[in-house]
């Protein structure tokens, strides 16, 4: 192996000095990654990570850092483990069925919410618009009390969900202001059930994960699975292996259109070379060129139709990113950065809520933002 290393070593020099063009050279640089995690794990900011950078070609760097179980065992982390992506839900499940169904003529992204949902269509929300769910800015609440309404009616209680959401009084106007929203992407999870008969699980499954070939993306992971996943809270003294982390999404019966995907990073590089071309992936089109450039451009307080794009929350980005970047992150630790302009993407998975839902990620995005979105894809000054 080392012996391996002092030869890539010696032609990637020469290739550098003598000015070659070969793909790799520019991202010799991608090694400074290990340092950051490394001192974010040491720090005990969490447990472990995957972490994946590609382009629209290929996977450029790979690497497993760490635990997927820190307590009460140990269990270390690899490549494919699978993780709980949180909110990456919202834009790679739900915010991709909605603009499939946009291309096939199933569902307008102006048609009111209330046209599939009658019972929402009340206390200042009956001009709420498919768009407007989509971008936050539908005027509902960000959250809900879950414990409250688990004491009410158990768990799980998905019908109770949908009506809490639909009895909630807007707090603005649809369009007025941004405000990030768990509330309506569990509407728009349940609109899709309506408008195709199948849940958002298996819809997604059947027209985004399969045709992918994404083989370890799915909500409600089979227990056989459980030895190959990232562990997130321990609860009562129970380890949550494969449940989902979100309290809503676990109301819903862990199939929500806010949370409860899993999936690994090697799948969502499918995901983001996909978008990175133009919707198509091995020679199928999986959405339109106007629904991938809707999904990831700003469409309104700078968010796209599922993805961020200019809004607070889009610093992990990091500063050297084009402004065309888009991104999404997750509670439990995990985040996607594509950068078209660059062609290049950056995937970070990390289980930071394992085990007392503490942890913090700040500083592992933003370093390795700043790594692999340099200006002008050059190495940065360390």
């Amino acid at each position: 192996m080392k012996s391996t290393r002092i030869v890539v070593a010696f032609v990637v020099a020469l290739c550098l000095l003598s000015g070659c063009r070969w793909p790799g050279a520019r991202y010799v640089h991608l090694n400074q990654i290990d340092s950051i995690v490394e001192k974010e794990i040491e720090a005990e900011s969490f447990p472990g990570a995957v972490v994946l950078v590609g382009d629209s070609k290929r996977i450029l760097y790979r690497n497993a850092y760490g635990q997927a179980v820190a307590e009460p065992f140990q269990t270390p982390m690899t490549e494919e483990t699978v993780f709980d992506l949180a909110s990456l839900t919202k834009p790679i499940a739900t915010a991709t069925s909605v603009m499939i169904l946009v291309d096939r003529g199933k569902l307008g992204l102006d048609d009111p919410v209330g046209d599939y949902l009658p019972e929402f269509a009340c206390a200042g929300k009956e001009e709420v618009r498919i768009k407007h769910l989509l971008t936050h800015s539908s005027g509902l609440p960000a959250y809900t009390n879950a414990a409250a309404i688990e004491k009410e009616h158990g768990c799980p209680c998905p019908e109770q969900v949908i009506a809490k959401i639909c009895s909630f009084e807007a707090q603005a106007a649809p369009g007025e202001e941004f405000k990030y929203s768990c509330l309506g992407y569990i509407t728009l999870g349940r609109i899709v059930q309506v408008v195709t008969g199948q849940s958002i699980a298996e819809f997604s499954r059947d027209n985004i994960f399969v045709p992918l070939r994404m083989k370890a993306t799915t909500f409600n992971p089979p227990t056989c699975w459980s030895d190959s996943i990232a562990a997130t809270e321990i609860v009562d003294g129970e380890l949550r292996r494969g449940a989902v982390h979100d309290p809503l999404a676990r109301l819903m019966a862990g199939t929500s259109g806010n949370a409860g995907l899993f999936s690994t990073a090697s799948d969502l590089s499918i995901f983001c070379r996909m978008l990175l071309n133009d919707g198509v992936w091995r020679g199928k089109r999986i959405l339109s060129s106007e629904a991938v450039a809707k999904l990831t451009t700003v469409q309104a307080h700078g968010r796209a139709y599922g993805f961020d794009v200019l809004s607070s929350y889009s610093w992990i980005k990091g500063p050297n990113a084009s402004e065309e970047t888009f991104c999404h992150s997750g509670y439990t630790g995990t985040s996607l950065v594509c950068d078209p302009a660059a062609g290049t993407y950056a995937i970070i998975l990390t289980n930071r809520a394992h085990p007392k839902d503490g942890g913090t990620v700040k500083a592992v995005r933003r370093g390795i933002a700043e790594i692999v979105f340099a200006p002008g894809g050059e190495e940065p000054q360390s």
